[in-house]
């Protein structure tokens, strides 16, 4: 099994390479453009396979032990490894970041976005697949540093070379936020590793003695900014709406669904067991920002989702992902076994859901060449149940559980991090924590407002005139595409436990300091 984990994160890489190779006359089909993007579909296809062979191997009865382990030296002077393993926290976003890669390579053999060289395209989708693979699975915290940070190079030139308009502007901010957030998060990961006397994110999170609380605090506060940036937490989101209404459709739909799972990830693997002491602390501060930016998001949403505001609806995805994701911040500063598996949980659905969202208006751009919700609802009458009406299904539907609605995968994750915050770990304030739950309440209404308000503008808009031009409904390949994330969000929402099961034991043991 270690061997298939190897393979899962570094087949992507080799397959980069490969793809920058020129293709053999046998393999070229209509165009060696078209071959290329074949063989993006193909290394995709079996790091996905790989990663479900995986899932169908882990022990379920031990998911909170790291399992398909690899460790082997590689800086001896330093003491960092090359240790890999996943147990029940990571193994969800590893398959995840599998799934959604592979849609987006099928999703782009079919309708590639406008830009150069398919090959750069492919290759830069690879090794974006690759450096979040290895972030989910890397044990050591140096190895997780340079994982976390192999991504902003691809996704960068993603944005920059086949993004839309303002695209260069949204690629320098994503990669100045990302990085000055990165630096920071470097000296605290230094900090942590020269204080222990070890970078292995195991032996760590078993035994903390070495880290004094001061260390720890400063640890938490300079790894914690890196991955707020990521995340991202209120205030320091403001690139990421950019970075979406600038990126293709493939490039929102990994930032959404993979890229932001890796900062809330280094919550729960490195601050929460590596840093116990430090994280109570500042606990309560990170529930505040939590709780702004679910109401922070949720307003910025309502008002771009108003009429006459020329509202962009890439844009308003993109504000909802700060309150989704404030969700996730939430429940992990509860410091409890409820809020911490929301949170987990939240993550997934939002990465299904999301993900899903923006496929969809990136469909919807395809047909209009925009995404402004004004010109959806009133020049071109999009009225999509009576225009198109699978797409318009589709697109209430993926509101309808990015509100949460009971039943579909958005409502566990949100309503485990509002239990969390109801009874939060001991020694944090009750009263405050009660708060930031009827803050997070009230930002559920207005998730409910905002959604409902788009479902209402664009799919049951004014009737276009009867001649205008017909509007193609959902086609074969983006059925192909789209119907696993709206499986898998009936499935997680109607037996969650087929998540809760893997993640509740691993964490009940990262909460315990590594002891089962």
């Amino acid at each position: 099994m270690q061997f298939l984990l190897a393979f899962i994160v570094a087949g992507p890489l080799l397959g980069a390479a490969a793809a920058l190779l020129p293709a053999p006359p046998g393999l070229k089909g209509k165009s060696p453009e078209q071959a290329v993007l074949r063989h993006g579909v193909t290394v995709t296809g079996a790091v996905l396979a790989a990663a479900i062979v995986l899932a169908l191997g882990f022990d379920h009865d031990q998911p909170s032990k790291m399992q398909a382990t690899t460790d082997i030296s590689w800086i001896p002077a330093l003491d960092v490894r090359i240790h890999l393993g996943v147990d029940g926290i990571s193994l969800p976003l590893l398959v995840m970041t599998a799934l959604l890669t592979f849609l987006c390579a099928l999703y782009s053999y079919f309708k590639m976005p406008a830009g150069p060289s398919p090959k750069a395209f492919v290759a830069l989708l690879l090794v974006l697949e690759s450096g979040t693979l290895a972030t989910f699975a890397v044990l050591d915290l140096l190895l997780f540093f340079l994982a976390f940070e192999m991504v902003l190079i691809p996704m960068y030139f993603l944005i920059a070379r086949w993004g839309g308009a303002g695209k260069q502007a949204a690629a320098w901010k994503f990669i100045l936020y990302t990085l000055l957030g990165s630096v920071v998060m470097l000296l605290g990961l230094l900090l942590i590793g020269f204080k222990a006397g070890t970078f292995d994110m195991v032996a760590l999170a078993t035994d903390n003695s070495a880290l004094s609380h001061t260390t720890q605090l400063i640890a938490v506060l300079a790894i914690g900014l890196g991955l707020a940036v990521k995340t991202p937490m209120w205030p320091l989101h403001s690139w990421l709406p950019d970075a979406h209404t600038a990126a293709p459709t493939v490039g929102s739909v990994l930032l959404a669904g993979v890229l932001l799972k890796m900062g809330t990830y280094g919550f729960v693997r490195i601050l929460l067991p590596i840093t116990p002491d430090g994280m109570h602390t500042l606990a309560p501060y990170l529930a505040a920002f939590a709780a702004v930016g679910i109401v922070y998001g949720s307003l910025a949403c309502l008002n771009l989702a108003k009429q006459g505001t020329g509202g962009d609806l890439k844009r308003l995805i993109a504000y909802s992902s700060v309150g989704h994701m404030g969700f996730v911040l939430l429940g992990i500063a509860t410091l409890t076994p409820t809020g911490v598996n929301g949170a987990l949980f939240a993550n997934i659905a939002h990465g299904l859901i999301t993900g899903l969202l923006f496929f969809l208006v990136g469909a919807l751009k395809d047909r209009y060449g925009t995404s402004d919700l004004d010109t959806l609802a009133q020049e071109t009458g999009a009225a999509l149940y009576g225009r198109a009406p699978r797409l318009g299904g589709l697109l209430a539907f993926a509101a309808v559980a990015s509100l949460g609605l009971p039943g579909l995968a958005g409502f566990w994750g949100e309503m485990l991090a509002m239990f969390g915050a109801f009874d939060p770990a001991e020694g944090l304030s009750r009263p405050a924590f009660l708060f930031y739950m009827a803050l997070a309440g009230l930002g559920t209404l207005l998730t409910a407002a905002y959604l409902l308000v788009v479902v209402r503008r664009v799919c049951m808009g004014a009737q276009p005139a009867a001649d205008a031009p017909r509007l193609a409904d959902v086609q074969t390949y983006e059925f192909a595409a789209w119907t696993p994330l709206v499986a898998l969000t009936v499935l997680a929402g109607l037996w969650p436990a087929v998540l809760l099961g893997l993640t509740d034991p691993a964490v009940q043991k990262l909460l315990a300091g590594g002891k089962s």
